[in-house]
C-alpha cells in the first residue's frame, strides 16, 4: 500500500489549473495549423493563423490563452493500491483555488444557480473521481469554459430511432451552436449508459486527442462522416464561413438498457484545455 499525502496532490492540481488555461494542447494547435492550409477562404486561413499565434503568445508569455477560464473539471484515477492522507475533495479544491489566484485566472463559479454570488477563487470544481488497478493517482483538469458549454445538449432517443437519430442529434447541436462555441469546434459525444453517463461519456470524449480516432472500426466511421457533415454547415473558424467548423468529432460509447437510447453532445472550442500529471 503506497501513501500518499493530499498536499502533493494540491500542489499537482494548482499546476496543472494554470498549465491548461496557459498552454493549449499540441494535437488542437497541430490540427488548427493543418486546417489553416487546408482552409479556400482568406478569412478563415486569418483566423485560423490567429488563433494559432493566440495559443503560442499565451504559451511563451505564460497567461491564459482565453479570457473564461473555464470551472474546473477534475477527472481523478486512484489506484486502488494507494493510501491518501487528509481530504482528497478538500485537497483539489485547494489546488483549484490556488491555482487560480496564482495563475492570475479569471474566477467564474457562482455559489448558487439563482443567486449568482461569486464565490471569488473558482470553486468548487467539478470532481469526477475512479477506481482503477495500481498505486499512482492520475489527474486531469480541464478548465470548461461557458460559450461552448452552453451549446451542448442530451437527447432520451428510443432505440427505433437508430444510428441516423443518434448523428441527427449531434449534427443539429453543431448546426445551433453555430457561432456561439467560437469554432473550430472539437465534438465530443456519449451515447448509451444512462441520462448522467452520457454526459460524462461525452465531456470525456473532448479529452481525446484530435486525430485519435475510435478504436472501434464502425464507430470511427460515423464519426469521420460526421465531422465532414459538420465541415460541410459552412460556419466556419470564428463564425466567418469556411471549410473547417471542426476538428474533430469523438465518441465515446457504452452498454445501455434495451429500453433506450441516450445521447448527449459536449462541444470544445477551439481552446479544449485538459492537463493532466500522476503522482
Amino acid at each position: 500500500m503506497r501513501t500518499i499525502e493530499s498536499a502533493e496532490i494540491r500542489e499537482l492540481v494548482e499546476r496543472l489549473c494554470i498549465s491548461a488555461n496557459y498552454d493549449i494542447p499540441d494535437d488542437i494547435v497541430c490540427a488548427m495549423r493543418a486546417a489553416a492550409a487546408a482552409e479556400e477562404t482568406p478569412l478563415a486561413v486569418t483566423v485560423l493563423e490567429t488563433l494559432v499565434k493566440n495559443a503560442e503568445a499565451a504559451a511563451a508569455e505564460r497567461t491564459a490563452a482565453c479570457q473564461d477560464t473555464g470551472m474546473a473539471v477534475v477527472f481523478v484515477e486512484v489506484g486502488q493500491d494507494v493510501h491518501i492522507t487528509g481530504d482528497l475533495t478538500e485537497a483539489i479544491n485547494g489546488g483549484v483555488r490556488s491555482g487560480y489566484r496564482n495563475g492570475y485566472l479569471r474566477c467564474s463559479v457562482v455559489r448558487d444557480p439563482i443567486g449568482r454570488v461569486n464565490t471569488g477563487d473558482n470553486t468548487p470544481a467539478v470532481i469526477h473521481y475512479g477506481l482503477v488497478p495500481g498505486d499512482r493517482v492520475k489527474v486531469t483538469v480541464a478548465p470548461k469554459g461557458f460559450g461552448s458549454e452552453n451549446m451542448g445538449g442530451i437527447k432520451m432517443l428510443r432505440p427505433s430511432d437508430g444510428i441516423g437519430g443518434v448523428t441527427s442529434f449531434i449534427a443539429e447541436t453543431v448546426r445551433n451552436a453555430g457561432t456561439n462555441a467560437c469554432p473550430p469546434m472539437i465534438v465530443g459525444a456519449g451515447v448509451g449508459g444512462t441520462m448522467e453517463l452520457a454526459a460524462l461519456l461525452a465531456k470525456k470524449a473532448l479529452l481525446r486527442p484530435v486525430g485519435a480516432g475510435n478504436r472501434d472500426e464502425y464507430w470511427n466511421g460515423i464519426e469521420m462522416r460526421l465531422l465532414s457533415e459538420i465541415n460541410g454547415l459552412g460556419i466556419g473558424p470564428g463564425g466567418f464561413g469556411g471549410r473547417t467548423t471542426a476538428l474533430a468529432v469523438n465518441i465515446e460509447t457504452f452498454p445501455t438498457h434495451i429500453a433506450g437510447l441516450p445521447v448527449a453532445v459536449c462541444i470544445g472550442c477551439h481552446a479544449t484545455r485538459h492537463a493532466e500529471g500522476v503522482i
